[in-house]
C-alpha cells in the first residue's frame, strides 16, 4: 500500500453578471436589461470552465457559488448546466457546499426544485429590508410578501441550508423599523443571516442623492442597529462567525470562509477574482470584452500580482480579524516566520478598551464594538507589523553593508 496525499481543497465562484434591475446602492458589476446576451455569455463560462479545469486537477472543488448580479434571474436552466459542467471538469466532491443567490421576486417553487435535484444545497435571498417603504426607497425589484414566498418555495423544494441579506442604514430607516426587519427575518428561520451596513459607494445612484442633500443614519445610528443586532441574533441561536455574518452551529458559509483564511479560489466572469497558485488575479468588468476574450481568445485579465510572504502576513490579519476565530501567535509566527510581540502588545490595549479580547484557546478577536472599528484597529496593527519587520531587517542590512554575517 502506498500512502497519497490528499487533495488541496478549492473553491469555484461563478459570477452571474444579469439583474432584472439596478439598485440605488449597488457597486458591483452587474447589468440590467441585457437578456439578449445571456445565451452568448452562457457560451463563454463554459468554455472558460473547461479550459481551466487542467490547472485545478490535483485539487477537489468544495464549495462552488453562484454570485452576481442576480443569478436565480440568469434561467435555472443555464444554472444547472453550469453546474453540470464543474461535476464533468472538476473534482466535485461529495457534500459540497453550491450556494445560489437569488433574488425574491426571481425564485419559484419549480425552479428550485429542479436546482435542489441538480446538486445546488444552499441559497442566499437578498431580502435586505421587511419594510415596504425601505424596499421602494432603494428600488429593489420585490415585495415583503415576495419575499416571504420564496422563502415558503426553498423549503417546500427541500433546500435546507437558507440564508438571507438584510441592510441596516438604510434611507429612512429608524430603531424599530429594523427591528422589525430582524425579528421578521427571524420568524423565517434561516439558517444563516447576514447584515451589512448601508456603504454609499462613488457613481452609484444612491451617491448621487445623497450628494443632492438626502440625509441617511449615521455612523452612531449604525452603531446602534448593529450592536442590538449581534444581541438579538446571539440570543435566536446565531453565533456571529465574522463582522456581518451570523449562522446556527454548522451553517456557516464555507465558501466565504475560504476568504477570510486565504484558502484558493478560482473566479469566473467580468469583474470575477481569484486566488490562486500564489498569485491573485482579476478578470475584466466588462460582458462584451470577456466573452470576446474566451471564445476568440483576446485579453482577459484585468490585474495580477504575485503575493509574497509579507503580503500575506498583513492579509492574515485583515482577514483574519474580521472573523470570530481571529489569530494566533504561533500560527503567525510557524506561518509568516514574524515576531508577534509587537502585536500582542497592542492587542492587550485594544482589550483594555474593549475592543479585543483573548479566547480560551489563546486566540486574539475583535470583540463587536471592536468590529464596528475594526479598520482603524487593523490598520494600526498593520503599521506596527511594518515596522517590526524592518527592525528585523536593518541589523541584516548593515551586517552585509560592514561585510559580515548577519
Amino acid at each position: 500500500m502506498t500512502d497519497r496525499k490528499p487533495a488541496e481543497k478549492l473553491g469555484i465562484y461563478i459570477h452571474i453578471p444579469f439583474c432584472r434591475s439596478k439598485c440605488d446602492y449597488c457597486d458591483f458589476y452587474s447589468l440590467a436589461g441585457q437578456e439578449a446576451r445571456m445565451d452568448g455569455y452562457q457560451k463563454a463560462l463554459l468554455a472558460h470552465l473547461k479550459e481551466t479545469a487542467p490547472v485545478a486537477r490535483s485539487f477537489s472543488v468544495d464549495t462552488v457559488y453562484f454570485g452576481g448580479g442576480t443569478p436565480s434571474f440568469y434561467g435555472e436552466k443555464r444554472l444547472r448546466e453550469l453546474l453540470s459542467a464543474v461535476k464533468k471538469h472538476y473534482r466535485l466532491e461529495r457534500g459540497a457546499e453550491v450556494t445560489l443567490e437569488a433574488n425574491p421576486d426571481s425564485a419559484d417553487f419549480k425552479s428550485l426544485r429542479a436546482l435542489r435535484r441538480a446538486g445546488f444545497n444552499r441559497i442566499s435571498f437578498g431580502l435586505q429590508s421587511a419594510c415596504p417603504g425601505e424596499l421602494k426607497e432603494i428600488h429593489r425589484p420585490h415585495t415583503v410578501d415576495q419575499g416571504d414566498e420564496a422563502v415558503a418555495a426553498a423549503r417546500r423544494a427541500k433546500l435546507k441550508n437558507l440564508s438571507l441579506d438584510l441592510i441596516y442604514g438604510l434611507p429612512g430607516q429608524t430603531v424599530d423599523s429594523w427591528r422589525q426587519t430582524v425579528e421578521h427575518a427571524l420568524a423565517l428561520e434561516p439558517e444563516h443571516l447576514s447584515c451589512y451596513g448601508l456603504k454609499v459607494e462613488e457613481g452609484t445612484p444612491l451617491a448621487a442623492r445623497v450628494a443632492a442633500g438626502e440625509i441617511l443614519p449615521d455612523d452612531d445610528a449604525q452603531a446602534g442597529l448593529y450592536l442590538w443586532a449581534v444581541e438579538r441574533l446571539e440570543q435566536a441561536g446565531y453565533r456571529q462567525y465574522e463582522i456581518s455574518n451570523f449562522a446556527r452551529p454548522g451553517f456557516e458559509s464555507r465558501h466565504n470562509l475560504r476568504y477570510w483564511r486565504l484558502q484558493p479560489y478560482i473566479g469566473f466572469g467580468p469583474g470575477a477574482h481569484s486566488d490562486f497558485g500564489g498569485r491573485r488575479y482579476s478578470w475584466v468588468q466588462d460582458l462584451e470584452v470577456y466573452i470576446r476574450g474566451v471564445l476568440e481568445g483576446g485579453e482577459l485579465l484585468d490585474s495580477q500580482d504575485l503575493i509574497p510572504r509579507e503580503e500575506r502576513s498583513s492579509e492574515y490579519l485583515m482577514l483574519g480579524l474580521r472573523t470570530a476565530r481571529g489569530i494566533e501567535e504561533w500560527e503567525y509566527r510557524g506561518t509568516y516566520f514574524m515576531d508577534f510581540s509587537p502585536l500582542e502588545a497592542r492587542l492587550d490595549q485594544f482589550a483594555a478598551q474593549g475592543w479585543a479580547a483573548k479566547t480560551e484557546e489563546c486566540r486574539w478577536r475583535l470583540t463587536p464594538k471592536g468590529f464596528l472599528v475594526s479598520n482603524q484597529l487593523i490598520g494600526d496593527l498593520l503599521e506596527r507589523q511594518e515596522k517590526a519587520r524592518l527592525n528585523e531587517l536593518l541589523p541584516k542590512a548593515q551586517a552585509r553593508y560592514q561585510g559580515k554575517k548577519p
